[in-house]
């Protein structure tokens, strides 16, 4: 019976969710009104509402139970502790494969897993459509990108504390996505917790430091938690780094996640970069820089195996926020780019509208010289998948 209270309870909080706040914090505000959930129930509570979310758009004109139960079966390649739930027809299939347990729930009801993802049409080009929505159903891994001069150290306390991983690169390390690894690794200084995709962005700070004389000058004008700055640190032999944000209290992570990473020397600020260039007084009209990140404010459709319930609720005027919004970043920070110098261009995103419409707008409008655009796909990996395109001024 045990088993049955975490479905209704689930049911009970996916009814009541309205996708107005993240899952995850709703899920911590229902835990903290109701205290007689203790750890293993709120870990299988939680799993329960996630998975229903993962079916996306597919199945929504189902029942909320009956759409509950298809979610668990599909997103599990064993449910023995849910068996409850299920007659003798849906448990001989639980042990199955993926494809095959699809194969029993199309006998049994509409389903076509690209249901699962309705915008198709406005995808960037390049992606496998049914491979993506499958990756839904999947969750994501926790990644790791070892910081130079460190790896020995980390595979050395992750084999000693017994926590399974993979090398997938060379300082690139993943792990099962419930992994606690604060109390294993000194986090940000011998490794930072990065999706794999993001640590690919390395490879365009290869390409554009090549034509950039040292020391570097690099603006991560929308730097949030700081991860592509940290990256950029290690990549670059020389840099003199300033980064910004909309959000203080987001700077303020940042400070402290790069005195955690030994960085010491570096300029931030607070800016709304979605302003016209003549009103950002933080940063003078004449600072200019060789290279400038800007990993824009996105729908973050590539990282929605995370965070299921965006593809929930997610409508297409949200598309068209985002985009306005990267337009007018975009047309603030151009002048800041020095002549030679470079624009990196990121979303986690995989929209046309954000991705490539974006870089044509950036090289048509803004004449900046295309060098290399990528579709970074991490659906195939248990990762995020990513959109980057350097420009040249």
């Amino acid at each position: 019976m045990r088993f049955q209270s975490y479905f209704n309870t689930a049911l009970q909080i996916i009814n009541s969710h309205n996708g107005s706040i993240p899952l995850a914090h709703y899920l911590k505000q229902y835990f903290a009104q109701h205290k007689k959930h203790g750890s293993k129930d709120r870990k299988y509570i939680s799993h329960l509402c996630y998975c229903y979310y993962r079916l996306g758009h597919a199945l929504k004109n189902v029942q909320v139970e009956e759409r509950l139960k298809i979610a668990l079966f599909l997103c599990n390649d064993n449910i023995d502790e849910w068996n409850v739930l299920y007659d003798e027809a849906w448990l001989k299939h639980h042990s199955s494969s993926l494809n095959e347990r699809i194969i029993f729930i199309k006998s049994q009801y509409h389903f076509d897993v690209t249901d699962i993802f309705p915008w198709q049409n406005s995808l960037s080009d390049g992606i496998d459509i049914k491979a993506f929505c499958l990756s839904h159903l999947i969750q994501p891994n926790l990644f790791l990108r070892i910081r130079p001069g460190q790896k020995n150290i980390v595979l050395q306390k992750l084999q000693q504390h017994n926590i399974a991983f993979t090398e997938i690169d060379e300082n690139a390390v993943s792990l099962p996505n419930s992994t606690k690894i604060e109390d294993v690794i000194e986090l940000n200084r011998e490794a930072v917790v990065q999706d794999y995709s993001s640590q690919q962005i390395q490879q365009l700070f290869n390409i554009a430091q090549a034509g950039l004389s040292l020391p570097v000058s690099v603006w991560d004008c929308c730097a949030a938690s700081g991860g592509k700055s940290i990256l950029a640190y290690d990549s670059f032999d020389n840099i003199e780094l300033t980064v910004s944000d909309i959000r203080p209290s987001i700077i303020n992570n940042l400070k402290e996640r790069f005195l955690q990473a030994g960085i010491k020397k570096y300029k931030s600020f607070i800016a709304d970069l979605t302003l016209p260039a003549s009103a950002l007084h933080l940063i003078p009209s004449t600072a200019s820089f060789q290279l400038i990140i800007c990993d824009v404010p996105c729908t973050g459709s590539g990282t929605w195996a995370r965070t299921p319930e965006q593809i929930y609720f997610f409508t297409s005027e949200k598309l068209e926020h985002y985009t306005a919004i990267q337009q007018k970043i975009v047309r603030s920070i151009i002048s800041h780019v020095q002549k030679d110098g470079c624009l990196l261009y990121i979303t986690c995103s995989v929209f046309k509208k954000e991705n490539e419409r974006m870089a044509d707008l950036i090289e048509n409008e803004c004449k900046l010289t295309l060098v290399k655009q990528d579709m970074i796909k991490g659906y195939d990996k248990k990762a995020d998948t990513m959109f980057a395109a350097l420009f040249k001024k």
